[in-house]
């Protein structure tokens, strides 16, 4: 299912958007770097700076909104920036800590459907506590009334330690949906929005202990084709492409601005 012509207007437009509103609230951080300025230039020191600013900024100014504009034409509900909830219980709290450790002292080995119904059953158990979780990049919900909630993580290579606090976020978003839904089909992911090994395999040993891969990861095109369907992703790779030919000359000119400085 490719892109719609519409669809592709809008993407396209969100990402060029996105990138002119960088340029006017980019500022370079003022340190002074005289060997690497007198060997590179200021405009390529410039534009390095440039690529690590934007890159923090990719995930809500580019991935969440293009994610959602995708989903939303498969999707009964799709939104950005939601919250799971603000009630735990006790009883669930408790079982996510149980799971986590066993998961970190490698007891066990993760299986999602199973850590939801060991949640579904604690759900409104004990005392409800206040909580303020992580909150969900991406909301979904198709006709059936199954919910889909999406983490995309901001670095394409996240370090074991990173997956350990995601899996405690995916579990918390269970408790916290279930303890005011607790007959929900809920299905909490991480997602990777590109493969930074391509063309080889995304490398999962490094998150095979803490998620089940089938039920709580979706990489580069897992992700997009699962928002849009099958070829979106490659759809999606041209449409950057498209938008970065036609602002080149425009990128250029802005960073030769500071070697005038």
């Amino acid at each position: 299912m490719a892109l719609t012509k519409e669809q592709i207007k809008s993407v396209e437009e969100t990402i060029r958007n996105s990138l002119r509103n960088r340029f006017k609230t980019y500022n370079p951080e003022p340190a002074v770097m005289p060997f690497h300025t007198r060997l590179l230039g200021k405009d390529r020191l410039a534009l390095y700076s440039f690529i690590h600013s934007l890159n923090t900024n990719f995930g809500t100014t580019i991935f969440e909104p293009v994610a959602v504009s995708l989903a939303s034409s498969r999707f009964k509900v799709a939104k950005l920036q939601m919250k799971s909830g603000t009630q735990i219980s006790e009883q669930a709290q408790y079982e996510i800590q149980k799971i986590m450790d066993e998961l970190t002292a490698a007891n066990k080995k993760p299986d999602k459907q199973k850590e939801i119904e060991i949640i579904r059953k604690v759900c409104q158990k004990g005392k409800m506590r206040t909580v303020k979780p992580t909150r969900i990049d991406v909301y979904l919900e198709n006709n059936e009334g199954e919910i889909f909630l999406f983490d995309i993580i901001k670095t394409a290579k996240p370090n074991k330690g990173g997956f350990k606090e995601f899996k405690r976020t995916l579990l918390e978003w269970v408790a916290t949906v279930l303890s005011e839904k607790p007959d929900a089909k809920i299905n909490t992911l991480i997602a990777i929005p590109y493969n930074p090994y391509e063309p080889k395999p995304y490398s999962r040993w490094t998150m095979a202990g803490m998620l089940d891969l089938e039920q709580e990861l979706k990489v580069a095109e897992e992700f997009w084709d699962f928002l849009g369907g099958e070829g979106v992703y490659n759809d999606l790779l041209g449409c950057f492409e498209r938008v970065g030919i036609e602002l080149r000359q425009e990128i250029d000119d802005y960073f030769k601005r500071f070697n005038k400085k």
